[in-house]
């Protein structure tokens, strides 16, 4: 007997109303003029965004960096035998997720009204040499510890979820075959660890890349904060907004295709094909749709020449 497929009408509504409600929005957004398109192109490419871009990137990146390897050696210290090193790590983890983050970049940016200068010597003994703390950490040094202190604080219980997810036995049979510690840990369980942690942890990093609109607290000079400063001159909100929430999706984008590849690159040996690439897959529509166009033209020949095709039913099941 044939097989016949169950139509889903349910399916094509679905995306007649979303296409429906995509086109309304797209035609919304071009005809209204207080969206005030031209502001928008003339402020997209500035000189000055592109600038604030640049650095809200580079906080982005240097926190995420700082925050992961935090956040790893925070995770080990948890699962130390050492009840010492778990006692710092738990309260490490208990303090920072507890204080806001705008709060953290607002206490290590006016550090210096804490303490004026930091000194270097002996522990309650004497002071070799001071430093005013304002020379020492500025406004953009005081985002990056803040911003990264806090990653490292989340990011330790998502990579502690990680290595806990790694079977028991894998440990137990790379200890049975005499392989070190830091080997165990850097080539057969941390590697194991990443395919649960990439996810949550990139999610982290696009929460980070958002969250650095906080540094506006110190003036430092990110997207956000110089959208504030254009549009309060100027006084075209929603166009400068719109440039800001534009760059954001797009960096998002970046973050999400990156995720995408290095999910791919920690599936080795978890799976017995990979996931194709976005390069790959279009190479396969292409060969597919070649196929079907040489298929049609082989049998508009035979129809030409008088010769019927055989006909193509549908797949029957085998007897």
């Amino acid at each position: 007997m044939p097989i016949v497929r169950a139509p889903h009408y349910g399916r094509w509504l679905g995306v007649a109303v979303v296409v429906v409600l995509v086109a309304q929005f797209v035609v919304g957004a071009l005809t209204n003029p207080r969206y005030d398109w031209p502001t928008f192109a003339r402020f997209f490419f500035s000189t000055t965004v592109l600038k604030a871009l640049w650095v809200t990137v580079q906080l982005t990146a240097y926190a995420a960096v700082l925050g992961f390897v935090g956040a790893v050696i925070l995770a080990v210290m948890r699962q130390s035998p050492n009840p010492l090193l778990r006692s710092i790590s738990w309260g490490f983890i208990w303090l920072f997720r507890s204080i806001p983050l705008i709060v953290q970049v607002l206490l290590w940016g006016f550090l210096g009204a804490l303490y004026t200068h930091l000194g270097f010597g002996v522990p309650f003994g004497p002071v070799f040499g001071e430093i005013a703390t304002n020379d020492l950490i500025g406004p953009m040094s005081a985002a990056v510890i803040g911003l990264s202190i806090h990653q490292a604080a989340y990011n330790a219980e998502i990579i502690r979820a990680g290595l806990l997810s790694v079977d028991e036995g894998q440990r137990e049979a790379a200890a049975a075959l005499g392989i070190p510690q830091r080997r165990q840990f850097t080539r057969i369980i941390f590697p194991q660890a990443m395919r649960t942690i990439v996810p949550p942890a990139t999610n982290e990093i696009i929460g980070l890349l958002k969250g650095t609109s906080v540094v506006f607290i110190l003036a430092l000079p990110d997207l956000f904060y110089q959208v504030q400063v254009i549009y309060g001159r100027n006084g075209r909100i929603i166009p400068l907004l719109v440039v800001a929430v534009v760059w954001y999706v797009i960096l998002t984008g970046l973050l999400s295709a990156v995720q995408f590849y290095v999910e791919r690159y920690f599936a080795k040996g978890a799976h017995r094909e990979l996931p194709p690439t976005p390069r790959q897959k279009f190479l396969t529509w292409v060969a597919d749709t070649r196929a079907i166009a040489g298929d049609r033209r082989s049998q508009r020949h035979l129809l030409r020449h008088g010769v019927r095709s055989p006909r193509r039913g549908p797949v029957e099941e085998s007897r």
